[in-house]
């Protein structure tokens, strides 16, 4: 048996109501931002022409436009891909024209005014892929919140398993709505990125409720916030080692990985930060007020055989 030794504990949950409140504010405002602005779905989903030409000096973003909207390609997205000197230009899908035929239209516009423009890449996308990888794209997060439900339910108490699903849909929504609040192209990348963060939460926050359940059975005394908060203390170490070396790697990719993979590690980088908080704070609030205590983690007695019976006179 252990004895709950309070002098060596991090009370942290005396920040969970303002880490609640701070967590629902957010959360509205990544749904008003989702609803308002939406998504920049890229091009895997809204299908169209992606096409990247090179400038030999820096590239004005406003004449590229121009040039475009007199050739009447007036939805084009122009916008620098990695330096002032790389661009990249997104064009919707036009019925009957070739995405060989697009580019070369776009690259004569480029070049009406005489400036020096290179072809490096374009990519075609049918507007029925890109439907259909919006729809699979949703559902497998979706299954992916359901399945780790059932799993958590299964190796945990259901008041666990509840914040846990918490924490990772807190996850998973911040994440969006910081996508949607900078407009940052979400493409392929980024949704892998996201179920990424959903295994990396998921795996912090089973770290946390093992050792709060650990720590249940094992402390003779103390209230249920003081035995979190030790639990919280005892994993703290391992949180923050494995949380500051991912972040280190994502920064390296963040900066040096160039603007194929910046969604990528954008998104990954956000979802390590809140992930490792939502495990503190949500996952263990959660938990706290839907009343877990010692009781409902203590395993079940099993009774031996011929227990019940008399003994011999």
């Amino acid at each position: 048996m252990q004895l709950l030794n309070l002098s060596e504990t991090v009370n942290f949950m005396r920040l969970r109501m303002p880490a609640m409140v701070l967590s629902t504010l957010l959360i509205l405002g990544s749904f008003v931002s989702l609803g308002v602005n939406s998504l920049n779905w890229g091009l895997d989903f809204t299908g169209g022409t992606l096409i990247e030409v090179g400038y030999e000096d820096a590239a004005n973003l406003e004449s590229i436009r121009k040039l475009l909207n007199n050739a009447e390609f007036e939805d084009a997205i122009v916008q620098n891909f990695g330096s002032s000197h790389e661009v990249l230009i997104r064009i919707a899908p036009r019925d009957g024209v070739k995405a060989a035929t697009i580019g070369e239209q776009v690259l004569e516009a480029l070049r009406a005014d005489g400036t020096v423009v290179d072809m490096r890449r374009i990519e075609f996308v049918g507007p029925n892929v890109g439907e259909e990888l919006t729809e699979q794209g949703g559902l497998a997060m979706l299954v992916a919140l359901i399945c780790i439900l059932i799993y958590v339910a299964m190796r945990f108490e259901w008041r666990f398993a509840l914040g846990s699903v918490s924490a990772l849909a807190h996850d998973v929504i911040l994440t969006l709505g910081l996508f949607s609040i900078l407009q940052l192209e979400f493409d392929l990348t980024v949704l892998a990125a996201v179920l990424a963060v959903i295994g990396y939460s998921l795996n912090d926050t089973i770290v946390v409720c093992d050792r709060i359940r650990e720590n249940f059975r094992k402390i003779r005394k103390g209230e249920p916030i003081d035995i979190i908060n030790i639990s919280l203390t005892q994993t703290l170490n391992r949180t923050i080692i494995t949380s500051l070396t991912t972040v280190l790697v994502l920064i390296a990719l963040f900066y040096k990985g160039g603007a194929l993979i910046h969604g990528f590690a954008t998104a990954l980088l956000f979802g390590v930060v809140v992930g490792t908080y939502s495990s503190v704070y949500i996952a263990s609030s959660v938990a706290l007020s839907l009343g877990i205590s010692k009781e409902d983690l203590m395993p079940p007695q099993v009774e031996k055989e011929g227990a019940d019976l008399d003994p011999m006179p």
